[in-house]
C-alpha cells in the first residue's frame, strides 16, 4: 500500500497483489486500486468491491492487447500504449482518463 501528499490531500494506494484474501476489507478507506493487465482476469471481486468503497480504479494496460469487457465499467484510468488512440478509447468505453504514453507513470495521473 502506497499513500502519497499531494499537495493538499493524503491519496491511500493499494495495488491488487496487495489486496489478499479479504479484498473488500482492503479496499476500505482507499481512494485507488492500482491493477495491471495481467490481473483482470483475476479482479472481478475486487472491481466490485472498489464499486461498493468508492475506490477508483487504475489500470496500466500497456504492452498488452486491449479486450473489450465489463472491467472497463469500473476503470477511471486506463494507461495505454502511444500505438492505441486514447481519445476514441475513452469515448468508446466511457472510462473518466485514457492516456497513451510509454513512460509515464501511472501515479503521476492519479487524481
Amino acid at each position: 500500500m502506497l499513500s502519497f501528499d499531494t499537495g493538499w490531500i493524503e491519496m491511500e494506494v493499494v495495488h491488487f497483489h496487495e489486496l489478499g484474501e479479504r479484498p473488500r476489507a482492503a479496499l476500505q478507506n482507499k481512494r485507488w486500486l492500482i491493477l495491471v493487465a495481467e490481473n483482470l482476469p483475476h479482479a472481478t471481486a475486487a472491481l466490485m468491491f472498489s464499486e461498493l468503497e468508492d475506490v477508483l480504479v487504475a489500470v496500466d494496460h500497456r504492452g498488452k492487447l486491449i479486450e473489450e469487457g465489463l472491467w472497463m465499467r469500473a476503470v477511471h484510468l486506463l494507461l495505454v500504449d502511444e500505438s492505441n488512440d486514447a481519445l476514441a478509447l475513452q469515448q468508446k468505453t466511457g472510462i473518466t482518463k485514457v492516456i497513451a504514453s510509454k513512460k509515464d507513470d501511472l501515479s503521476a495521473h492519479l487524481w
